[in-house]
């Protein structure tokens, strides 16, 4: 279980890097007025989070048995701090997406075209937003400051 542990974050931070490109590429599609493809490939930005999801879960409450990576303590404040905030935001909008993106789904499927939009303009933002701050957290904790190893 500890592999799995070790290599679930970067499962995690490809799958919200794909959920990333493929909300541009469906939002890309619908400006195209490209609605068949748009909804393939939102549908496909969906089912890459919803991987993502059970991963994470995998990740913090079975591999690592609840535990977290915590911020290393050396980079300077200003960096926590930025972490802190880009991280706050991130969890706060991450519990709002599964149902936005749901409702906003369920209206384009059924042909709800009007309220589809009108939910669609504040969920793919936030879903968006969501998406590249899960990489950028990724970033930060993994890649340009991970955690320093206890000399022996």
């Amino acid at each position: 279980m500890e592999k799995l542990a070790q290599i679930l974050p970067h499962v995690n931070a490809s799958l919200n890097a794909l959920a990333t490109v493929l909300l541009i590429v469906g939002w890309r599609l619908i400006r195209q007025r490209r609605e068949s493809a748009h909804r393939r490939v939102m549908l496909s930005a969906f089912a890459v989070s919803t991987v993502f999801l059970g991963s994470y879960l995998l990740y913090h409450f079975g591999a690592r048995d609840g535990a977290s990576t915590p911020f290393p303590p050396y980079p300077p404040a200003f960096v926590r701090y930025a972490y802190y905030a880009i991280l706050l935001s991130h969890i706060l909008l991450a519990m709002a997406v599964p149902f936005m993106a749901v409702a906003s789904i369920y209206l384009g499927l059924r042909g709800y075209r009007s309220a589809h939009r009108r939910l669609a303009r504040w969920t793919f933002p936030i879903w968006l937003y969501v998406s590249v701050t899960g990489v950028v957290v990724y970033v930060m904790l993994y890649q340009v400051f991970p955690p320093q190893q206890a000399s022996l």
